[in-house]
């Protein structure tokens, strides 16, 4: 077996830490490398990371597109290295369609996005597909979308994948990483030749993961998770009749000015009580009781947020980032009396708690299917990949969005590749104009348009510019060959299980 050792600088941009106490053990047969993405506990802090505040992390996850990934020169060389006969597995889940024309192409169900967080914070994704195994419960993907090469080769942290995603929405679920599986030479060696992985997944998680329930101001003050309250603006008379139905003042109406020039006692007739928007320390500065500028009676509210609406915001409210990653603001008001000739709007707030009404949605081949695998393909021969491509070209342009997956067809390469700056002496090439996003999407032999399966035959590692113009236009895989099936076969003998019984 080949051993290339990349230095640090050309390796793979840091991203993410292994769970504390997980171990790496790489396998007596110096082929196989199986790492621990996440235990039931852990998995289901993961499960809370991703779907909390509406997916909100899902939704703001970036491609990942580390400069390492993508180079600008590459050239051919012999052969690939064809360690043992052909051959292949078939794929699961197929699906009785209709013969439709070629160039209207039937996105496999299978494909989805690999989330995961970096070692920076940030929180990236990548493509991936269901495969075929015999727990129904494997997921391919590339090496560097789940091994952390510039962090010490681990794994990254908080790995899901979300087959068929699209702008925030997990139509068959959210599947929690529980054990990745690779080359050896891969993950000790940082050998993009091996640039592959197969990720055990847990049954998916679907239902209704973020449910907003409506409660009182009561329940609301007692509930320890996520919250928020929604102002709605309404007239007089319905501020008027809100008190008279809560026997008086009452925190779900109140009423807001901007002018505070005929500030009044409390018991001026006719006078209007009013809440004004103050800093944290004002309000514990604040007197209690029937004063003006004084406190007002569960005048407070929470309200959750994205972390870029917390970063951006510079208005008097309080600011808090918990250790589970929540971002919230808090929002504290002192109370005044104003005349009637005051502008003033009034409000009704509506409370509500955030539920998680989840349950177990099955497993990954059985929700989408699973594609088959091949290994020691011929060269030259013809494949169709698939992956959500969004990073911009080396002059920067950006056509593609992330939102929808996009595909490439056409014959590998007869020579394989060699990529000085990665060390690549054997990988195969495609012609496609794809970018950074694509990186981990399946590489399909004897794609069925009708049955939307096909073989993995490699998935996407690298985004090369082979013509100098500063546009991508051709992408690579490891080539798939014995060895690789070493790999697959552990993987996909491997259990997972249930986060939810």
């Amino acid at each position: 077996m080949k051993r290339i050792l990349l230095p640090a600088g050309g390796a793979i941009l840091a991203t993410g830490l292994l769970a504390a106490g997980l171990a790496t053990t790489a396998q007596a047969d110096d082929t196989i490398s199986s790492d621990v993405l996440a235990s039931q506990q852990k998995a289901a802090e993961t499960l809370d990371f991703w779907t909390k505040s509406n997916n909100a992390a899902l939704k703001s996850a970036i491609a990942f597109n580390p400069d390492a990934l993508e180079v600008q020169k590459i050239s051919s060389g012999g052969g690939y290295t064809s360690d043992t006969k052909p051959g292949s597995t078939a794929p699961i889940g197929e699906e009785k369609k209709a013969a439709v024309k070629v160039q209207n192409v039937n996105l496999p169900k299978t494909i989805g996005k690999v989330f995961f967080e970096g070692r920076d914070g940030k929180l990236y994704w990548c493509s991936g597909t269901s495969i075929q195994s015999q727990y129904r419960n494997l997921v391919a993907t590339a090496g560097h979308c789940v091994y952390d090469i510039a962090g010490n080769d681990e794994v990254v942290s908080r790995w899901v994948f979300v087959p068929g995603y699209y702008q925030g929405k997990a139509p068959w679920g959210v599947y929690v990483g529980k054990q990745a599986f690779t080359h050896y030479d891969f993950d000790v060696y940082e050998d993009f030749d091996r640039d592959y992985a197969f990720v055990t997944v847990y049954d998916g998680i679907g239902g209704t993961l973020n449910k907003p329930k409506q409660v009182n101001k009561a329940e609301y003050d007692a509930y320890q998770g996520e919250k928020f309250g929604k102002d709605i603006e309404i007239s007089a008379a319905d501020y008027q009749k809100c008190k008279d139905l809560n026997g008086g003042e009452t925190p779900d109406c109140w009423a807001k000015t901007t002018e505070f020039g005929d500030v009044v006692g409390p018991d001026y007739a006719g006078g209007i009580k009013v809440l004004k928007e103050v800093s944290k320390e004002q309000y514990d500065a604040a007197p209690a009781g029937q004063v003006n500028g004084g406190k007002a009676v569960n005048a407070t509210t929470v309200e959750n947020v994205t972390e870029s609406q917390y970063n951006a915001y510079t208005g008097p409210g309080y600011r808090i980032k918990d250790g589970k990653g929540n971002y919230t603001i808090t929002h504290y008001y002192l109370k005044y009396w104003v005349k009637k000739t005051t502008t003033v709007k009034y409000f009704r707030t509506e409370f509500f708690i955030v539920v998680h009404e989840v349950k177990s949605v099955g497993r990954l081949g059985d929700n989408v299917g699973g594609q088959g695998f091949a290994w020691n393909q011929a060269a030259g021969s013809a494949v169709r990949t698939f992956g959500y491509p969004y990073g911009p070209h080396l002059d920067g342009n950006k056509p593609f969005t992330g939102v929808t997956p996009k595909w490439c067809y056409g014959k590998t390469a007869k020579k394989a590749l060699l990529i000085p700056s990665k060390k690549v002496e054997e990988q195969i090439s495609l012609k496609c104009t794809v970018t950074a996003g694509y990186d981990g999407g399946p590489w399909l032999s004897k794609y069925s348009n009708a049955k939307r399966l096909g073989y993995v035959n490699g998935v996407t590692s690298l985004i090369a510019d082979t013509d100098g113009n500063k546009r991508y236009d051709t992408i690579t895989s490891a080539y798939f060959d014995g060895e690789t099936n070493v790999v697959y076969k552990a993987a996909a003998a491997s259990w997972s299980g249930k986060l939810i019984p």
